[in-house]
């Protein structure tokens, strides 16, 4: 699961540790939106990688855009029915014990565990300007139970449905540049009940080469107030819902070895407020399990109410062994936007390309991004370059560690392998 956090940059003029902290935090996972972290099943497959995204803007002053994460999922854990789902970022710990068939046969169940700093941290945007002095840090702890269940067992293509009740808890503080006479939310306690079916699905892992998925999900979010903050000109809702749905597929062409992916997702709300609502923008693909990105914008640039997403990526191999590649994305989403937050055109569309090596044990692309609709200073357009980086520790661990006679360049060549197919 890809973390649910976002932090500002450090804040200047505190002490050197402190911000020594603020810069880690900034490496943490952002979810795109509220219920992006929604798994349809216990993953029974062994992993354990290290996830790293950044995006940079050309124009204007943009939040900082970034995660880094430890990511391991351990089936067998303790017992052979249990599985330990555990998400690890400087400010934050994300984890889930699944226990298989605990509610019965092919019914699952699991106990979630997560919170730290940054999780809840919120960056006003509108029409294309980033407004510090309107946003604010905001941090929680949260508990969960979650039902997994195996509607079809023995199919080739799997049909899992997910009921999950949470316990949120969520406390705000003032960011480096947030003013003076802006009233932070109060803190408050939210009970979240989330559902879905999936039909199909993808494995957590950037790009991956074959996976289907149609799934459709709900969120209902149930606050202990609602509440006025700002300069009394914005309110929390007291209850949002949430309904989104997706159709994805990745595929690798058998002879030509070239891989694509299209992607639909589409979202609506009943009751949303600037803290429930959709955000798009950015190209972060491991940010969050749903990520809404539109290449060249600022990550979460833009909010709203409804919206529909489609885009697209191939990727053509440069050489024989298929470890360098040419990445080419695309993506255009109209949008409902939330009150507050409207622009003149409902389209917003953009592009990228970039260069992408891939070995069993790394996956990094350096990209850049045009977003062909972002309203900036200078008119319509906005370029932004990326940098996205998994490494799978198992083969990495599998090649440094490989047995072979003593000689005394072994060292130096088993680091290479690490490095290479």
């Amino acid at each position: 699961m890809v973390l649910s956090c976002w932090a500002q940059a450090f804040r200047l003029g505190n002490p050197p540790v402190i911000r020594c902290w603020r810069w880690l935090a900034i490496l943490v996972g952002a979810s795109c939106f509220g219920p992006a972290t929604v798994f349809a099943q216990i993953d029974p497959v062994k992993r354990e990688l290290i996830q790293f995204g950044y995006n940079a803007a050309f124009e204007g002053h943009a939040p900082l855009s970034a995660y880094a994460f430890y990511y391991r999922n351990q089936p067998d854990f303790l017992q052979t029915n249990m599985t330990l789902r555990l998400a690890v970022a400087p400010t934050y710990l994300d984890s889930e014990l699944g226990i298989r068939d605990a509610l019965g046969q092919n019914t699952d169940l699991g106990i979630g565990l997560a919170g730290g700093g940054f999780a809840d941290t919120y960056n006003e945007i509108r029409q294309g300007k980033f407004l510090p002095q309107q946003s604010f840090d905001g941090h929680d702890g949260e508990v969960s139970l979650s039902a997994y269940h195996l509607f079809n067992p023995g199919q080739t293509i799997p049909l899992n449905g997910l009921v999950r009740g949470i316990v949120h808890y969520s406390f705000y503080d003032q960011a480096s540049q947030t003013a003076d006479n802006f009233k932070l939310p109060d803190d408050m306690a939210a009970f979240k009940v989330r559902s879905g079916l999936r039909w199909g699905g993808r494995e957590p892992t950037l790009f991956p080469a074959l996976a289907m998925e149609l799934s459709a999900w709900y969120q209902g979010e149930f606050r202990s107030s609602d509440d006025v903050y700002g300069f009394g000109d914005r309110r929390i809702q007291s209850q949002s819902h949430l309904f989104w749905g997706e159709a994805f597929l990745a595929y690798t062409l058998p002879r030509l070895h070239h891989s694509f992916n299209v992607n639909l997702t589409v979202g609506t709300t009943l009751n949303a407020d600037r803290l429930s609502a959709y955000r798009l923008g950015g190209l972060l693909p491991m940010v969050a399990e749903f990520p809404l990105s539109l290449p060249g914008y600022y990550y979460q640039e833009l909010s709203a109410k409804r919206f529909a997403l489609f885009s697209g990526n191939y990727i053509l191999p440069l050489d024989k062994a298929r470890h360098w590649n040419l990445s080419a994305t695309a993506a255009t989403a109209y949008l409902d936007y939330l009150d507050g937050f409207e622009q003149p055109e409902h389209w917003n569309s953009g592009v990228g390309a970039g260069v992408f090596y891939a070995s069993p044990t790394w996956r990094v692309m350096v990209g850049y991004g045009y977003g062909i609709d972002a309203i900036r200073s200078g008119g319509r357009g906005a370029h932004s370059i990326g940098f996205l980086l998994q490494i799978d520790l198992a083969p990495a661990r599998e090649a440094f560690f490989k047995p072979e006679p003593p000689g005394p360049w072994r060292g130096i060549q088993r680091m290479f392998d690490v490095f290479g197919s």
